[in-house]
């Protein structure tokens, strides 16, 4: 069933959040006020050119999302990238929509994050948790892992012939951030998904191996996969440049793979925006003049 209420996208400024009000000003056609929130609200000019009324929140400063939610009916939180203090300003984020009258809650989170080794994971199945006792119906969309992220290592993976990991032959079910979006509007824009969880994937899930059988059809180049030890890939990224909170960050994500965690795929993009999702392939193929000299 459509709502028709007044729907809200915290984090509006930031890649996932830009697209979902993309998605929302497509798909809802003037039939519903947007609201979107931003710790800078001059980055969302653009939105606020096209009629959405932009607002400056911040979840550190809890008095501050008193003004930027009210009147909000559904209102998304796109987790912030705070790891290890994010879980405060989620709290503040839900305890200010309880206090502004909001009805429904969509929040994005991370696949399985009850058993994944994602050290991501545990501040997200806390903010559901904290979601699910707050008294309000609810969406939670757990994402897999962004296709997109993948282009940044791409370069050297076709420049060294080696696409290296930790992920022992496990298999992820990449998930663009286009389709997460489409999926979170679908969830802001219908009435029909309360009180649910989702998986939010991609249509398949593949293994290294086959992400360097797809790059080597793409790029011309064979590329091979080399699976390591943690710590040999820790110390990989560590001397690749990366400080050591950001190798343990990207190594926990491989580890996920490796356990299981994120290898199940969902139809969930599709019964939330009407729009299958785009396949990893697909995707690299249309993105290849990133990654590709």
């Amino acid at each position: 069933m459509a709502n028709k209420g007044t729907l809200l996208v915290t984090g509006a400024s930031g890649h996932l959040g830009q697209q979902v009000l993309e998605s929302l000003l497509k798909k809802s056609d003037g039939k519903n006020k947007i609201i979107a929130t931003s710790r800078d609200k001059n980055k969302l000019k653009s939105f606020t050119d096209r009629g959405v009324d932009t607002r400056s929140a911040d979840f550190g400063d809890a008095a501050s999302l008193d003004q930027a939610f009210a009147g909000a009916d559904r209102l998304l939180i796109i987790s912030t990238d705070a790891i290890g203090s994010r879980l405060a300003q989620h709290k503040n984020a839900i305890d200010a929509a309880v206090k502004a009258g909001v009805k429904h809650l969509v929040y994005t989170s991370w696949i399985n994050p009850d058993r994944s080794p994602a050290l991501v994971a545990a501040d997200h199945i806390a903010t559901e948790k904290l979601i699910e006792k707050s008294g309000l119906t609810y969406t939670i969309l757990r994402n897999s892992f962004y296709t997109d992220n993948l282009l940044g290592a791409l370069p050297h993976a076709i420049q060294s012939g080696t696409l290296a990991g930790a992920q022992g032959g496990g298999r992820q079910a990449y998930v663009t951030r286009e389709d997460c979006a489409r999926a979170a509007a679908g969830a802001l824009l219908s009435e029909d998904y309360t009180n649910a969880i989702y998986d939010i994937t991609g249509p398949r899930a593949v293994s290294y191996p086959e992400l360097a059988k797809i790059l080597s059809e793409i790029s011309g180049k064979e590329i091979k996969s080399l699976d390591l030890p943690a710590s040999d890939y820790k110390g990989a990224l560590v001397g690749s440049g990366l400080p050591e909170p950001v190798a343990e960050l990207f190594l926990s994500f491989d580890l996920s793979v490796k356990q299981g965690s994120v290898a199940g795929v969902s139809t969930a993009v599709k019964d939330l925006s009407g729009q299958a999702p785009q396949d990893i392939k697909d995707f690299l193929i249309a993105n290849k003049k990133s990654f590709l000299s």
